[in-house]
């Protein structure tokens, strides 16, 4: 049985949830100056549900969870039922980093994972800081961890063509 270190941890940025945010505000000052406008104080009760949707949408960013060991990426998720599932690192298989315009405006990244896992083929790592640090940092571990397993990872294109290797 081999050690395994945690390397990194973190959960992505709330500014995924700027849209619901803004949302939310803007439903909260339509509640607001119709309870005003109209002399209806009870209305003020009806702030519950704009500011209950930006709390669960802050809760849902803030318990996704990425860890990054010497062996594995594990992805927790969920604020009342919680799923953790685990990629082992040697079935990495790529990794993209996408910075859209407004992630560069705010230096964030995410980072999109090809896996030969069978449960997920295709991970996304939302809204980093510094996606480029974290690509290299699992980049290196995925080698290594390769490496020791002595794993080598193979695509066939399914074809039969005996010359694509």
């Amino acid at each position: 049985m081999s050690d395994e270190n945690d390397l990194w941890k973190s959960s992505p940025s709330q500014w995924l949830n700027l849209g619901s945010f803004l949302l939310a505000l803007a439903m909260a000052a339509v509640i607001i100056a119709g309870a005003i406008f109209f002399g209806i104080p009870a209305a003020f009760f009806a702030l519950v549900i704009p500011l209950g949707h930006a709390l669960w949408r802050y809760l849902t960013v803030r318990c996704y969870v990425f860890e990054l060991t010497t062996q594995r990426l594990r992805i927790s998720t969920g604020v009342i039922n919680h799923h953790i599932d685990e990629i082992e690192l040697y079935r990495v298989k790529d990794i993209l980093v996408m910075r859209p315009w407004w992630m560069r405006l705010t230096g964030l990244s995410s980072l999109s994972l090809e896996t030969s896992d069978r449960t997920l083929p295709k991970l996304i790592i939302p809204a980093m800081r510094d996606g480029f640090g974290l690509r290299e940092k699992l980049r290196r571990q995925v080698e290594a961890e390769r490496d020791r397993k002595r794993v080598r990872e193979m695509d066939f294109d399914g074809s039969g063509d005996p010359e694509f290797v």
